[in-house]
């Protein structure tokens, strides 16, 4: 782990492990995601290359296998647990309905003392990327130890 990974955040800062918003809520991604989330972005592919701050390279046109899917989730979830980057599963309602969304926080692929934040939801539920997006830039500034001018999430 580099430096910088190490220091993502500080010492003794404990990753929140939720999120309620209206019509959704956010819990650490992991395996149990998997053949939801896969359904999720599998049927959004273009909805989630033209949200702001995804680019044409992810989701991949192609989709995923299962197992690749919960390589990538399986990725992820340890990352949270060496706290070199956050992600979060966006689900529906109290948390038990559908993977709706996905949340990532890691650090500035460039700059890694800025933080990269984005987020997507299916196209179905394209209402809710933006009451998504300020509870997001809420909770970034009001629990997260970052400063406000060094988060980057692509505005909605």
């Amino acid at each position: 782990m580099s430096d910088d990974q190490q220091n993502f955040v500080p010492a003794g800062f404990e990753a929140p492990t939720s999120l309620v918003g209206e019509g959704f809520w956010l819990e650490p991604l992991g395996g149990q995601h998997n053949e939801r989330d896969l359904a999720a972005w599998g049927g959004s592919i273009e909805h989630i290359r033209a949200t702001p701050g995804f680019g044409r390279n992810w989701p991949p046109l192609e989709g995923m296998s299962a197992e690749a899917n919960l390589a990538d989730l399986e990725g992820h979830a340890r990352d949270f647990a060496e706290r070199r980057g956050f992600t979060y599963s966006v689900l529906e309602g109290d948390g038990e309905g559908e993977v709706i969304g996905c949340l990532y926080v890691y650090p500035g692929r460039e700059q890694p003392e800025r933080v990269q934040v984005s987020s997507w939801v299916r196209a179905d539920r394209a209402h809710l990327d933006v009451p998504l997006y300020e509870a997001v830039s809420r909770w970034m500034r009001e629990v997260w130890p970052f400063g406000a001018g060094l988060i980057d999430y692509a505005p909605r």
